[in-house]
């Protein structure tokens, strides 16, 4: 695993970790996922992209993976250490003013609702620095919002080009210079671990 420095370049506190996945994704999220403990000090946010017009069961799915609680995401529920809240289908999840989670219907970004650019911009915005993950996806949803979380002083991992199976998502946010990391997807989960423990 690629050796994390301990001091200038991450911030003293991390408030939430935020990931993104689409195409090849649900795997690529098992695969993270199942190496957090149960005692995981942060709570995790993720934008899975799905049709919009089928029944979620990703919350399911992951959940018999994982130590961690799963489930979808609600609206104006406060975030709680260890659960990962998963944005519900054709709904875009953001962090509101107050730090609690808000669903909305508002049009899709780039044809997408949810959207890892929301997601991602206004965690940063408002909770300061975040973790931000892209994992395996096609098209560029969360190279923007990569590049909020920079500007919060939050810290960015995408996963690398051999373990993606499509390289489009993380690809478009190391382009943007907006990534810290470049990890194979058996050391993100890991690194998080890590920086949690460290940094929270």
């Amino acid at each position: 695993m690629q050796r994390l420095p301990v001091a200038d370049d991450i911030p003293a506190v991390f408030h939430l970790v935020a990931i993104a996945a689409s195409a090849g994704g649900l795997s690529a999220l098992v695969a993270v996922l199942t190496r957090l403990p149960r005692s995981f000090p942060l709570p995790i946010a993720l934008v899975q992209h799905i049709d919009p017009n089928r029944v979620s069961i990703v919350p399911q799915i992951l959940g018999r993976q994982t130590a961690l609680l799963v489930k979808h995401a609600e609206h104006d529920e406060i975030m709680t250490p260890g659960v990962v809240y998963v944005a519900p289908p054709a709904l875009h999840l953001q962090i509101g003013d107050d730090g609690h989670m808000a669903l909305n219907g508002d049009d899709p970004v780039r044809f997408l609702r949810p959207c890892a650019d929301r997601l991602f911009a206004t965690a940063a915005s408002v909770l300061g620095p975040i973790i931000g993950v892209v994992l395996t996806g096609t098209g560029s949803d969360g190279a923007t919002g990569a590049q909020a979380i920079k500007r919060f002083g939050g810290l960015v991992i995408a996963q690398d080009e051999a373990t993606s199976a499509f390289f489009g998502m993380p690809q478009a946010a190391i382009r943007r210079g907006a990534v810290d990391r470049i990890l194979p997807l058996g050391d993100i989960g890991p690194t998080l671990e890590l920086l949690a423990q460290i940094h929270s």
